[in-house]
């Protein structure tokens, strides 16, 4: 694939016209541009390429949307989404939406409204909850337009701080159907489409990742929290289980780390995800069970470190339940070593969990998809449509190998999923998750699979990759900024450099002192200066710090996931930030 090709070079064509974006034209077999239409002046989303067959001699009768009205009337409000009738009920409400969109995102004017977090909190109680609070009618049109002006705007190019993407126009269509009919995935008979779409979603996933579709299993989620969750929740059942003989998951974790049974241990590098901690807690194992194994400068597990760590493991007689691989960290997008990662879990008998909600994405480019070499050979693995996939959230998604070592989740419930319904052919997804009333969110994931396809959406996925190779290269260029690496995936670190004070008796710059000093006044600058930049309301930019100790670990994050920035406006974001932290050092 043409590393130069961007956005524009995708499949279909989803169109923005200001707020009310909806059309989406897919030419043949979906091989056409991608574009997105300025978003000012508003115009009518574009005709289908394919006209509408003339009417027969005795149509049905079609309705028609009234005009707009900013504050719809009782019946309106009162009215169901559902059954024959509720998309006419409906149509008038999402007109009230669309112009409070609009009306909210040009109040808002930017990435972010200006303000202070005590400021924001104080409009929001005047309108909601205030002697003045907006009630009745007009409650959807006055809160939406509330809503979209104190939002943050991740199609806004000045809006990239955290892995939260714009969606796509044609994924909010397609979830705004499922938010209508409101089918819940835990039973057959509340979603008979839905349950189907959902299985065939997730064996063309499957197939994705490496595994072999018949024999994996997995389920929609919440996102990588409950992935993590659920991959560390089967590897305990299997692992501990095997080695204590015991159904861990009704017995449940008893005398772990006693003289009466090894301690259990998960593995994972010291720039995972929290939510590994959060998982061990919750699983009855302590976040001390959770082991950090050191990374290279870039973020990435230390292989020869993992190894060390699991010999300890079997040195002190403890249990190396799980080893977890992250493939596309938070903060540079750094992928682990997941064969060796494989190989290592493989020979001390551990399960293999890598955390991909982020670096999953990459698997939709051909030029990126080499990077996760190995993917397949995990137990489990965590993926999120709504990162690098352009999806409303949630879009969650986890995975095994082997369907069979799902057992431990298994659930029956005689009001959801009786013995003698799957045996005369009404499946069930009850036992698949951690959830009972699940939406649907297969539904716009399928959608837009079908919309763009994988090359469609991975045109995407390159273009956000080369907006951040170009702003890391114009960050490296800048004399006021310094890279901390490449990027991976869409993400990269930096940080302002202030001025250098001159030298001193007490600390000459070139002593050890005088860095420690400097470190930690480019510590508070930039802290400082990202929040300058909220206040103003010009830019959202991430921030983070590198492992370890002492001073000069504060870095800024841009992460790039709108296909339609341009490298331009990346580098005026990248001056705004230099334009921040010059007033701020001013300001000291």
């Amino acid at each position: 694939m043409d590393a130069g090709t961007g956005a524009g070079a995708g499949t279909g064509a989803v169109t923005d016209a200001g707020a009310r974006a909806v059309a989406v034209v897919v030419p043949e077999a979906a091989t056409g541009p991608v574009t997105q239409a300025s978003p000012e002046p508003a115009r009518e989303p574009e005709p289908a390429l394919d006209p509408e067959p003339a009417p027969g001699p005795d149509p049905a009768p079609k309705h028609t949307t009234p005009e707009p009205t900013p504050h719809p009337d009782r019946a309106h409000v009162t009215a169901l989404s559902g059954g024959t009738g509720g998309a006419h009920a409906l149509a008038p409400l999402v007109d009230t939406v669309m112009d409070a969109l609009a009306r909210g995102a040009r109040r808002r004017g930017g990435p972010i409204a200006p303000g202070r977090p005590g400021e924001v909190a104080a409009t929001v109680s005047e309108v909601f909850g205030g002697p003045a609070a907006v009630t009745g009618a007009e409650a959807l049109d006055r809160l939406t337009e509330l809503l979209a002006h104190g939002s943050a705007d991740p199609a806004d190019a000045s809006c990239a701080a955290h892995l939260h993407c714009p969606p796509l126009a044609v994924a909010v269509a397609a979830d705004l159907a499922v938010s209508a009919l409101n089918p819940s995935q835990d039973s057959w008979d509340q979603a008979p489409a839905a349950t189907a779409l959902e299985t065939l979603l997730l064996q063309e996933l499957a197939g994705l990742v490496g595994y072999e579709p018949e024999q994996a299993a997995g389920v929609l989620t919440s996102g990588g929290t409950e992935s993590n969750l659920m991959g560390l929740m089967l590897a305990r059942d299997r692992v501990l289980g095997a080695a204590s003989g015991r159904q861990i998951e009704l017995t449940g974790v008893q005398g772990a780390g006693t003289d009466h049974a090894p301690r259990p241990r998960i593995l994972a590098s010291a720039a995972a995800h929290f939510s590994v901690q959060r998982a061990a807690a919750l699983l009855g194992l302590g976040e001390d069970a959770v082991l950090p194994v050191p990374v290279d400068h870039h973020l990435r597990m230390d292989t020869e470190a993992l190894a060390a760590a699991l010999d300890g493991c079997a040195a002190r007689g403890e249990l190396p339940v799980a080893v977890v691989a992250t493939a596309g960290t938070t903060d540079t997008g750094a992928i682990d070593p997941l064969r060796a990662c494989a190989a290592l879990a493989a020979e001390h008998g551990a399960w293999l969990h890598v955390d991909a909600a982020y670096g999953g994405g990459a698997l939709l480019s051909d030029r990126l998809a080499p990077l996760l070499d190995g993917l397949g050979l995990a137990d489990s693995v965590s993926l999120d449509w709504h990162k690098l996939g352009w999806q409303p959230a949630a879009a969650g998604v986890f995975l095994v190998r082997r369907s069979e070592t799902y057992a431990s989740l298994a659930r029956r419930a005689v009001y959801l999923n009786p013995a003698d319904d799957e045996e005369a052919g009404y499946p069930s997804l009850l036992g698949l998750s951690l959830r009972t009333t699940r939406r649907a969110d297969a539904f716009k994931i399928a959608v837009t699979l079908r919309t763009l396809g994988r090359e469609g959406l991975g045109r995407l996925v390159d273009a956000c990759r080369d907006l951040a190779v170009a702003g890391a290269r114009a960050v490296a260029d800048h004399p006021r900024l310094e890279l901390h690496s490449e990027p991976v995936l869409t993400a990269f670190l930096f940080r302002y450099l202030p001025e250098r004070p001159s030298d001193t008796a007490d600390a000459p710059a070139d002593t050890a002192e005088a860095q420690r000093k400097y470190d930690a006044r480019c510590d508070a600058v930039n802290a400082a200066l990202r929040r300058r930049l909220l206040r103003e309301g010009s830019a959202v930019v991430g921030r983070t710090e590198l492992p370890g100790e002492g001073p000069g670990r504060v870095r800024l994050k841009l992460t790039l996931l709108n296909p339609h920035t341009t490298a331009a406006e990346v580098e005026r974001l990248l001056h705004a930030v230099v334009a921040a932290g010059r007033a701020q050092e001013e300001a000291r």
